[in-house]
């Protein structure tokens, strides 16, 4: 997957080159943007891909995550309901300090583990697992939400017509909490983009680290800013319109009907 990566960001990098020359020609080699045009997009790539990363090992982790929130057993539900406790009533700094920072306080055994050395030491791997953990903790509740919102009439339909267990979910629940999760997982996804810009406290050059250098390089932190928040705001429209393009594909079949998905996964967003 890493040549995957790289090849991506050549070619990224091949096409910003040729960007920011146009730029300097037009705005002057001293406009704090124009010089540092391939540095911003460069920490905007960053930022995009902590974003995926995260969201894709955070939802195959909120999935059984939510499982054990509608479990009865309580070996299952209360480890479920401490983590979400957890991370969805503390900071993100507070979390992102804990495994950056705190993790150091036992090295020791980390690297009798085998931990240590391209993992917790590394800004990279804690700020990624900071994200996930938090992430699979919001993405879960929104999902017991959605599960708790399937229509009863619907699931004793599935059960008459002898579906359980995992047919029963796979072929009726998940599809249907997923039609209703979607607005509120749309929510989730930009605010968990969003919040990426903290990662720059921790030594990483996202968009929003960059944007801190190019401030102390050039004191321009006016144009900087500015500039960092467009960028902010334009993949975050891009995000929103994605996830409308699928909720309308997935809701076509109401169109005309009069009606629409509940949305009672509501609760298991940000405030």
């Amino acid at each position: 997957m890493d040549w995957l990566w790289e090849l991506i960001g050549q070619q990224a990098q091949a096409g910003c080159m040729a960007v920011q020359g146009g730029f300097v020609g037009l705005m002057g080699e001293g406009d704090a943007i124009a010089g540092n045009f391939c540095r911003l997009m460069a920490g905007a790539w960053l930022t995009v891909k902590l974003t995926l990363i995260s969201l894709v090992i955070g939802f195959a982790l909120a999935v059984p995550v939510a499982l054990a929130r509608l479990s009865r057993n309580p070996l299952l539900n209360w480890p479920a309901v401490a983590y979400t406790f957890y991370f969805r009533g503390t900071p993100l700094l507070v979390q992102l300090f804990l495994l950056y920072y705190g993790s150091g306080q036992f090295s020791p055994e980390l690297r009798e583990l085998g931990l240590w050395r391209g993992m917790f030491r590394e800004a990279y791997f804690c700020a990624l697992l900071t994200l996930t953990l938090n992430t699979a903790a919001y993405t879960a509740e929104i999902l017991r939400g959605a599960m708790l919102g399937v229509p009863a009439g619907e699931v004793e339909a599935a059960r008459a017509y002898g579906m359980s267990g995992v047919k029963l979910y796979r072929r009726i629940v998940f599809p249907k909490a997923m039609r209703i999760a979607l607005p509120a997982y749309s929510n989730e996804t930009v605010f968990l983009f969003q919040s990426t810009s903290l990662v720059s406290l921790v030594t990483l050059l996202d968009l929003m680290g960059v944007a801190r250098d190019v401030i102390s390089s050039t004191f321009r932190t006016f144009e900087t800013l500015i500039f960092a928040g467009l960028v902010y705001l334009a993949i975050s429209f891009l995000i929103f319109s994605i996830f409308k393009r699928v909720e309308q594909h997935l809701m076509r079949h109401l169109k005309g009907a009069g009606g629409g998905e509940g949305q009672s996964a509501a609760g298991g967003t940000k405030a």
